[in-house]
């Protein structure tokens, strides 16, 4: 179309909407009216140069005229990021084909390569609503994905995104599953294990409901929004970097799918396995290390639920050329003191410094996945890596490798905390015997972490300490005085975060 009578100029509103892509114009328009379109609908925006499958709010407000349509965020960028005032035409959007695996899939009918294949492009071309990703979150939720299909989902996310390809370099990654407060273990591997000369280019996703994902983290010390070529050039430098996946587009239909899971507080253990393996492959490693922590109030709760997700984790790598080894690890308390994405900056921090402050329980575990990491990469003999691990951290290379990742991503900034504190204490003796980490995620993250980097919680005890009536259990950290009291309001109704028993006589 290119007559006068049949676009709208576009204006870049700065609507956040997420992932999900969205086109806003007048009810009363000439374009609504002639399309016929309704609220929800599903149209195609097509400028010059590029075209988008976007959901259509209509509005009657006069903040936007009847000759403009307006972008949200994550509309404007998937369409080129085009000029305001530039013109674009609409129409209503096909039928997805591809939903018809996703309806086969809810009655039965296994996924297939290359169904899984056109699934995954819809997503990617954001040709799926937020229903539609709904569905497909639901028919792959719980154990419905068997070990061909979860393999075959993987490899169309992989095919989905942009590659890395490191010749001649040894090239290890680590991940873990989640569900465990702290446990910032990331940035202290990848200094360990890129002084030692090999080759780990890590990306990791930001929080969505939990107090701080690794990219959240960094990010309060430098830069972690690389483009691919950033990327690549502090890696062919440093031997590593800490990137946030999200600006590297290495599988880019993962971040729109775990969005939808998490809304929905829907597991699936195959959407889980190709989401890690399918991001390993693009970073373009060969050995994998995931950890799997469990725990009664951990993602992973039991001990057979581990053991399948290990056995998916590792086949499906195998399948795509990955040589993955799993490691089942504590989840009953959190791993270091802090929880957010400042705090857990400063432990990090500590542990590479030296410091005696360090939390141990973080330096140990650490040591323990590099370790493992540096046998896998065949850099020492069987239970000989992490002594090699520890030497290198007190040597004080791992602190001077983090640093130089950091100048060579932008720079390094010291961590600050937040000003409103409130410390809880023990109201009674005794012993320390539970910790509920969902409900101390959920209370960090009331008190303003992520999107507040500076607030979160800072834990005084762990399992097993004796404390006295009075003796301070943790901070909490807020960057607003009514963020703070937000969180204290849940603390009311959750007594039941720190468990405290009496001691055996």
């Amino acid at each position: 179309m290119s007559d006068n009578e049949s676009f709208l100029t576009l204006m870049h509103l700065g609507i956040d909407t997420h992932q999900q892509l969205v086109v806003y114009m007048r009810h009363d328009c000439h374009v609504a009216i002639a399309e016929g379109f309704n609220a929800h609908g599903r149209v195609e925006v097509r400028t010059a140069h590029a075209s988008i499958i976007a959901t259509l709010v209509l509005v009657s407000h006069d903040f936007l005229s009847h000759a403009h349509a307006g972008l949200s965020d994550a509309a404007w960028q998937q369409l080129g990021r085009p000029d305001n005032g530039e013109r674009a035409w609409f129409r209503h959007a096909h039928a997805v084909d591809s939903m018809s695996y996703v309806r086969g899939k809810l009655y039965g009918e296994p996924f297939t390569n290359d169904s899984a294949k056109e699934i995954i492009n819809d997503i990617k071309l954001g040709r799926y609503s937020d229903i539609q990703l709904t569905a497909f979150v639901t028919a792959c939720a719980g154990n419905r994905l068997d070990l061909a299909e979860t393999i075959a989902i993987t490899r169309a996310m992989v095919e989905s995104g942009q590659r890395f390809s490191w010749p001649n370099r040894i090239v290890v990654d680590k991940h873990c599953v989640g569900g465990l407060p702290g446990n910032r273990t990331t940035p202290i591997v990848v200094a360990i294990i890129t002084a030692l000369g090999l080759c780990m280019p890590k990306t990791s996703s930001r929080a969505i409901t939990s107090p701080a994902g690794t990219a959240d983290t960094m990010e309060v010390m430098t830069p972690v929004q690389l483009d691919y070529e950033h990327m690549r050039s502090v890696v062919e430098e440093q031997g590593g970097c800490l990137a946030w996946g999200g600006s590297v587009s290495l599988s880019p239909t993962d971040d729109m799918v775990i969005r939808i899971e998490r809304a929905l507080d829907l597991d699936s253990e195959g959407q889980l396995v190709a989401s890690v393996i399918s991001k390993k492959v693009a970073a373009g490693a060969q050995h994998v290390l995931i950890d799997i922590p469990v725990g009664p109030t951990a993602k992973v709760r039991s001990l057979p639920l581990a053991r399948r997700l290990q056995e998916l984790l590792e086949e499906t790598g195998r399948a795509l050329g990955l040589n993955v080894r799993t490691m089942i690890t504590d989840g009953n308390q959190p791993i270091g003191r802090g929880i957010g994405p400042a705090l857990e900056a400063r432990d990090v921090l500590q542990v590479l410094r030296n410091d005696p402050k360090a939390p141990q329980d973080l330096r140990e575990k650490s040591l323990q996945l590099a370790g493992t990491m540096i046998e896998l990469a065949g850099k020492a003999e069987l239970g000989c890596g992490a002594a090699l691990a520890d030497d290198v951290l007190r040597s004080g290379h791992a602190w001077q490798q983090f640093e130089a990742i950091c100048l060579a991503q932008g720079g390094f900034q010291e961590p600050t905390l937040a000003t409103h504190r409130h410390t809880v204490t023990a109201e009674r003796h005794g012993v320390i015997a539970y910790f509920n980490n969902r409900f101390i995620s959920r209370l960090a993250s009331l008190a303003g972490a992520p999107n507040a980097p500076c607030a979160g919680i800072d834990l005084h005890v762990q399992l097993g300490d004796t404390v006295l009536q009075g003796q301070a259990l943790f901070t909490l950290y807020a960057e607003a005085a009514g963020e703070l009291a937000y969180a204290l309001d849940f603390l009311d109704g959750h007594t039941d975060i720190i468990r405290i028993e009496q001691e055996c006589v």
